[in-house]
């Protein structure tokens, strides 16, 4: 027989309830917010219906999936079911339900209905760990958030810096994907270890060198969407920050391509005075983080911008002689 397993857990928020609920509605924050998920998009939407995918771990390793969600804002319930489940799940459904308790505070419940392949028992017990822990995990995320839902504008940073490239995207994408070439390649990376999962999914850890010589450690998970973007969340961030999560994005431009780094930073506010001195405040750590964030960012977009555009100094003999032959 088939067996429906069916979970349950709760948590009290000291926010309003529609604060909580723009959280779990808007999808594509979760990243910055939930440290399970790695990367959301929203692939269609019409009225309160959508289609997600998301990538995310679940008992430390990346899972993706899509999944059409229901949005019901009036009733404060958010309705989910994954349409291509992946081995041990065999389906997977719940819902976010939230209750106000008065003006300034919500329970939330996230309940989930779930069968595993084979009712394997094994296949049971990992998808037990993996809800167990993701939802405790999102619940904690989600009470942090909305209980800062008035200070968002202030914690949350979120720039671009660009660079054209009279190149190829095909080359652009390629120097940024083939990160383990970055040591030799760029002057601000001293070590990078690289690893990449079936599902084309990379881990990363990668040193650092600051302009006062320090070194600094981070540790990355990307995921590459060929000749387009590549989006990455940093899983063991520098003190300034609660999350960082980033994109670089090609966008052809004529013969060449725009080429785009787009960050957002949760920043902790609680260690600026420890990391930038007793008379640092939150936005001398907003200009420190954007500059530090941007000046790296624009290192590896200009030697991106020469890598291709050597590439295409190099084609050009060869495809005018072609030319003259044809």
């Amino acid at each position: 027989m088939t067996r429906t397993v069916h979970t349950e857990h709760r948590t009290l928020i000291a926010a309003p309830a529609e604060s909580v609920y723009q959280i779990v509605a808007d999808v594509t924050r979760w990243p910055l917010f939930f440290r399970p998920t790695v990367h959301a998009r929203v692939l269609e939407r019409d009225n309160d219906q959508e289609i997600i995918r998301l990538w995310a771990f679940a008992n430390d390793e990346v899972r993706t999936w899509t999944s059409r969600r229901r949005l019901d804002p009036h009733a404060l319930r958010v309705e989910f079911r994954q349409t291509n489940c992946t081995a041990p799940i065999a389906s997977m459904r719940g819902e976010w339900l939230l209750k106000p308790v008065d003006a300034t505070s919500t329970t939330v419940a996230f309940g989930h209905e779930y069968r595993a392949v084979d009712d394997d028992p094994g296949h049971a017990a990992w998808i037990a760990e993996a809800v167990e822990r993701n939802s405790n995990a999102e619940l904690a995320a989600l009470k942090a958030a909305a209980e800062n839902h008035d200070r968002m504008d202030e914690l949350v940073l979120s720039f671009d810096d660009t660079v054209p490239v009279d190149g190829s995207a095909y080359d652009v994408y390629e120097f940024l994907f083939q990160a383990q070439e970055w040591p030799r390649r760029l002057p601000h990376v001293s070590r990078l270890d690289l690893r990449e999962d079936a599902s084309g999914v990379q881990f990363m850890e990668m040193d650092t060198r600051a302009p006062d010589g320090s070194v600094h450690t981070t540790a990355s998970v990307r995921v590459g969407f060929p000749d387009e973007a590549i989006v990455y969340k940093q899983v063991r961030v520098p003190a300034l920050m609660n999350a960082h999560i980033g994109e670089w994005r090609i966008r052809w431009e004529g013969e060449g391509v725009r080429l785009i780094s787009h960050h957002d930073v949760l920043l902790n506010d609680a260690l600026v005075e420890r990391v930038l001195g007793p008379q640092a405040t939150l936005a001398d750590a907003r200009t420190f983080v954007r500059n530090a964030l941007g000046t790296n960012s624009r290192t590896t977009m200009e030697r991106a911008r020469e890598y291709a555009e050597e590439r295409r100094r190099a084609e050009e003999p060869r495809r005018a002689e072609e030319y003259r032959r044809d």
